[in-house]
């Protein structure tokens, strides 16, 4: 919350006029209040059969339990008092070896138990979530800053923006489930929001700390921080502030020493895997032992179209990222990089280094991290760009295309949470067995990855052409770089 609260007393690169009925400030509570709300009605939902949550979710809680109660991260007490049996009756898979010493550490990194120690301990698992629900508010309040502020989005069109998303998968799963995802998209957020802005002390110093958070809360990050900090570091050199430059090399480059030799010390590797169970053959193995990146190129379209854990399978809405990544990458305006580079290397981590992209966890959760980036530039490209055109018939108006779009998304996820209420279902384990018939009917249209038969090939060959004809619209939208979109390439 600190960190928020820092971006928001952040210099503006463009400022916006305070005046009207519904001040900016008045919007980003409304929009943050509505997103938490919705994401809190995924806090009762069942996990799997017996677990409120399930898979890495009580490790993390149990990290946290130990945090509070006992001030370090050896969960081994809790593990032998079972005192996850509160929100996982079944038995619970271990995912860590005795060390010397008798500790047991969760291949997990700390960060996320330390958000949530205090919660958790006052509040057990409910507090938990609750505290991923405010989270997910706090989020979609900053992105809707962001949106007006950095990248002059009219104020109604970012909050139907980011309201639109929030509401609907994966935001709004991640904004109660347990897991480090939304977190690092609020960080990545931040850092966009600091780098956006006029170069400065206040918003160096709030980069550098989103950039050094991200590993923090989960290893996998390090390649979304790494362009980031390129991006943070281009924007300096830029300003010609080489003593902002010099000082950011090096908070960060203590930052990873501290990193390593906290790791080293703390769980003997590199990473917290060293203490899992499941990689014997080392750290690095939980990328894969033999890794066929041929087959992991799918997943660059896949993580969009794959009819049971791709974006769209849940939330249609997210169609609209590609006329607005063609119209961002012709017009470029400031700040375009801080929203395609971290993108780019996420949505390639998520394609060739995860050991996955199906699994127990909702959908799209290695890409959660840079949805931020693809929201923002929706917003953008609906309030920049799009109503510079003629007027489009009621048909192909964009708000009735997003309200659509925005109630199947909500529909779908509160399907799910209708069936696991009857117990005919659960979040995580069977969620695609959804009763929800357009749901049903929309993902016949998408292939499934995990099958690839020919008719799935065909509906892949198809949407990556649909795809490619999308970001060209897009492109051809933005018009040339004089004239209509000039005054943005400064």
């Amino acid at each position: 919350m600190g960190i928020v609260a820092a971006v928001a007393l952040a210099p503006t690169t463009h400022p916006v006029r305070a005046g009207g009925r519904w001040r900016l400030r008045h919007i980003v509570a409304i929009v943050g209040v509505v997103v938490a709300l919705a994401a809190t009605t995924g806090i009762p939902g069942t996990a799997a059969r017996g677990a409120q949550v399930t898979a890495d979710e009580p490790q993390y809680l149990l990290t946290a339990g130990a945090l509070y109660r006992h001030h370090n991260l050896d969960i081994g007490p809790d593990l032998r008092a079972e005192t996850w049996r509160a929100y996982h009756r079944a038995d619970l898979p271990r995912q860590t070896a005795v060390l010397p010493g008798g500790q047991r550490l969760s291949p997990h990194d700390p960060l996320l138990p330390l958000i949530l120690a205090v919660p958790f301990g006052l509040g057990g698992w409910v507090g938990a979530k609750l505290a991923m629900a405010l989270m997910a508010g706090v989020l979609a309040a900053l992105l809707v800053w962001i949106a007006v502020v950095r990248f002059r989005v009219p104020r109604w069109v970012a909050a139907m923006v980011m309201t639109a998303f929030g509401v609907v998968p994966p935001l709004v799963a991640y904004g109660t489930q347990i897991y480090p995802e939304l977190p690092a998209a609020l960080a990545v957020t931040v850092a966009i929001a600091a780098v956006t802005g006029r170069p400065g002390r206040r918003t160096t110093a709030v980069w550098v700390l989103a950039v050094t958070a991200l590993p923090w809360l989960a290893v996998k990050y390090a390649p979304v921080a790494l362009a980031l900090a390129l991006v943070g570091f281009g924007v300096l050199a830029a300003a010609r502030r080489p003593k902002l430059v010099m000082g950011a090399v090096v908070v960060l480059a203590l930052g990873a020493v501290g990193f390593g030799a906290f790791h080293q010390g703390v769980y003997g590797g590199w990473t917290v895997y060293a203490v899992g169970n499941h990689f014997g053959g080392g750290e690095l193995t939980v990328m894969g032992t033999a890794p066929d990146y041929a087959g992991r190129s799918q997943r660059l379209i896949g993580l969009f179209t794959d009819r049971d854990f791709g974006l769209l399978a849940w939330a249609p809405a997210f169609l609209a990222a590609l006329p607005a990544f063609g119209a961002l990458v012709r017009r470029r305006p400031p700040g375009w990089l801080a929203l395609g580079l971290p993108l780019g290397a996420g949505w390639l981590n998520a394609t060739f280094v995860a050991l996955t992209m199906h699994g127990w966890w909702w959908p799209g959760r290695q890409v959660v991290v840079v949805v931020p980036c693809i929201v923002l530039a929706i917003a953008w490209y609906l309030g920049r760009v799009v109503p510079s055109r003629p007027q489009a018939p009621m048909w192909a108006s964009w708000r009735l295309n997003l309200l659509g779009a925005t109630m199947f998304g909500a529909m779908a996820w509160l399907g799910v949470q209708v069936a696991t209420a009857e117990g005919t279902s659960t979040v995580i384990v069977d969620f695609a067995r959804t009763a929800n018939p357009v749901t049903r009917a929309w993902r016949i249209l998408l292939p499934d990855l995990r099958v690839q038969g020919p008719l799935d090939t065909v509906r892949s060959v198809v949407w990556l052409v649909l795809f490619a004809g999308l970001a060209v619209w897009g492109w051809r939208q933005a018009g040339p770089r004089s004239g209509g979109g000039g005054h943005e390439n400064a």
